[in-house]
């Protein structure tokens, strides 16, 4: 008989999906998408009632408010509190379970409490790799309209002005700028510096640098008023013009940041930016380095907020879904506090971002182990 049981428990933990897997996996993604359609429509209609006067009063035009801000609007909060929403949907679908008791009638055909997690976790990481992707690939192309949208018509005192700029833009060539305007992509008092074996061997300045954004090609620049000097041992050869294009390794990105820059990089251009920038010396980049790590901790959060989720709600009580939930919401809440609390010491007092990214996964995880181990069995 033990032996018959241990052949079964053996194919209830290593057969592939069964009846009971496609049931819970069903209600796990059914409930998740119909959240999020629920709670983004809601969050829709306040954003539009908080910011309608805004938009009439900057003279935004309605397409641009419907399809430039409204259509990348929804995927961007959708994907940025899927935590949240896979908490409410764990939470309140396993609730119903519980109170149905069906739950009990899964255990009692032999289902254990870790068996009955793995169509938790399938859903869990069908929910981590879909979220993953939208934000490290897709997203981020759909950010840039509605993040330009925003600097122009909900933001105010957006920057777009900076000064006394100095980068390295490639191997030993270094520029400075003296002042940087956006608006007209212009820039003031810069020189180029090229070393040679530490030794200055050109030097270009221009009263003024302007970048060329109808160029085809990248890194496009029009200088007026240059002069330029060649070093070559005692010799020194001087040329001047009006204009010259010119191609410098350099955009106005990568000096001139503005809000929300790091949500408008697919995650392989956004490692590029900070490798580039550290190599050039350029400090602030701990921002960008939160939004890459942050990106990959959220997706993987699906996993412990879920064995949160189903340990708190898979018990039957007198209080039905209002307790469950109750806890949920303040546990969920709590996890995004401490996510936003984390970036901001890393952008603000030095913690590493890493760290910084995976610190609140890492606290949840003892959390989640604790409620597991208190789960019924």
């Amino acid at each position: 008989m033990n032996k018959w049981n241990k052949i079964k428990d053996w194919c209830m933990t290593h057969s592939p999906i069964t009846r009971l897997d496609r049931y819970i996996i069903g209600k796990f993604l059914g409930t998740y998408f119909f959240s999020i359609a629920l709670i983004i429509s809601i969050s829709v209609v306040f954003d539009i009632n908080e910011n309608i006067a805004k938009f009439l009063e900057r003279n935004a035009p309605l397409k641009a408010i419907i399809f430039d801000y409204y259509v990348n609007f929804i995927p961007y909060y959708s994907n940025l509190f899927s935590q949240l929403f896979v908490f409410i949907a764990v939470i309140f679908f396993t609730t119903k379970l519980a109170d149905n008791s069906e739950i009990i009638a899964m255990m009692s055909t032999g289902v254990s409490f870790k068996r009955l997690l793995r169509p938790y976790f399938i859903s869990a990481a069908f929910i981590a790799l879909l979220t993953f992707l939208l934000g490290a690939y897709v997203i981020p192309v759909s950010n840039v309209k509605r993040v330009k949208f925003e600097n122009t018509y909900k933001r105010r005192n957006v920057q777009t002005f900076t000064s006394n700029v100095q980068l390295e833009v490639d191997s030993g060539v270094i520029a400075y700028i003296g002042s940087y305007e956006d608006t007209q992509k212009t820039g003031y008092e810069f020189t180029l510096d090229k070393f040679e074996n530490k030794k200055l061997v050109k030097h270009l300045q221009a009263m003024t640098i302007q970048y060329d954004t109808l160029a085809e090609e990248p890194y496009h620049w029009i200088l007026t008023n240059y002069q330029t000097r060649d070093l070559r041992g005692l010799k020194e050869t001087l040329s001047s013009g009006y204009r010259i294009d010119t191609i410098i390794k350099m955009e106005p990105q990568d000096f001139l940041i503005t809000k929300g820059q790091q949500e408008t990089l697919t995650t392989p251009k956004l490692k590029a930016y900070i490798e580039r920038q550290k190599q050039r010396g350029f400090a602030q980049t701990k921002e960008f380095e939160v939004e890459y790590y942050k990106r990959g901790a959220s997706s993987f959060a699906a996993f412990i907020l879920t064995v949160i989720g189903v340990s708190l709600s898979a018990q039957k009580r007198k209080n039905g879904l209002g307790i469950s939930l109750g806890i949920g919401l303040a546990l969920s809440f709590t996890y995004i506090m401490f996510q936003t609390v984390s970036s901001t010491f890393a952008t603000n007092a030095n913690m590493p971002p890493a760290i910084a990214a995976w610190i609140p996964n890492i606290v949840y995880a003892f959390i989640a182990y604790y409620v597991y181990k208190k789960a019924p069995k």
